[in-house]
Formats: structure tokens, sequence, C-alpha cells
């Protein structure tokens, strides 16, 4: 073998040394942006590609609840279940099982997908729907959402009942009943 072939097989092999090294540094660098990109995704992003899935709510004095996931909105979620149906604000939810492993950035929502917990409380008091408001102390009342505020809504237990004010934040969930 000529001293130019020895030249280019060592240029060559520290060619395809440089090359691994290279994608050993490309796959290292994609791992972290990989990383560093998961960190903007939203449990509500996680709960939005979920949508039409069955999962599990694990809330404060409630336990788990289960049911289809209907909808979500800014800060909260819908399950539908069979004769009820459940508004959850999302910062009570404290674990969900059954979430799909792909996410829905907020920039991809419909602007329906952007309401708040207000919109979905109006529903109730349009609809004059039985209810049952589980608040953050442990404590639940069955009532009918009668009117919606900024950052509370006004339930009635009752007919000739006095009126309860509810912030939304001591709200954990909204069950709403059939019949």
């Amino acid at each position: 073998m000529s001293w130019e072939h020895e030249l280019f097989a060592l240029f060559d092999d520290l060619e395809g040394q440089a090359q691994a090294l290279w994608e050993l540094d490309r796959e290292a660098e994609l791992a972290d942006r990989a990383r560093t990109e998961y960190g903007s995704v939203t449990l509500a992003s996680r709960l939005m590609a979920s949508r039409g899935r069955v999962v599990a709510l694990d809330l404060p004095h409630l336990g788990r609840i289960e049911g289809r996931l209907d909808r979500v909105g800014e800060g909260w979620c819908l399950l539908g279940g069979p004769g009820q149906d459940w508004i959850v604000p999302l910062r009570w939810v404290v674990a969900v099982r059954g979430a799909s492993e792909r996410s829905v950035p907020e920039v991809a929502w419909s602007p329906v997908d952007r309401l708040g917990l207000r919109a979905a409380l109006r529903r109730l008091a349009d609809a004059q729907a039985r209810c049952v408001v589980h608040l953050a102390d442990g404590t639940s009342h069955e009532a009918y959402v009668v009117r919606v505020g900024a950052d509370f809504a006004e339930c009635r237990p009752g007919a000739g009942s006095d009126l309860v004010l509810v912030p939304y934040a001591g709200v954990v969930a909204v069950q709403s009943r059939d019949g």
C-alpha cells in the first residue's frame, strides 16, 4: 500500500470518527431540546389531546371520579358520565389517569375551547340544572346555579332558601344530575 493510500485511509478514518462524534452530539442536543420543549406542555394541553377518552381524576375530598372527557376549557374540564356531568377546575386535580401521551398546544385551541369556568357554570344556570357543588373545605351543597358573577356563582339550595355565593376559588367540582 502506498503512502497516498495510507494517508487517504487515515483521512477516511478521521472523517468517520468525526461523523460519529457529530451524531452523538446531535442526539444529545435533540434529547435536551425535547426535555426543554416538554417543559412548556401544560396539563390542559394534555387533556385537550385526551378528549373523547375515559379518564379518571383524583380530587380532594371526592377521591377518584371517572368519565368521558367531553370538553377542556381555560382552567377547567368536563367529564361526562351516565346521569351526571362533572365540571372540574384544573387547579384542584391531584392526578389524572388514562390521558393521551400527546398534547394539543393552546395556540391550536378554538375560541370555544378558550372559554373559562364562568361559561360552563353559566350553561348550568341557563339549563336550571340541579347539581351538587363540592367545595375545597370538603362540604357540598345540592343547589341550582342561579346566576354567575365574575369570580363567584350564586346558588339556591331549594325553593325559598337563601342564596349561597360560592367563589370559583373554592369550587373543587360541580356535579350536574339528570332529573
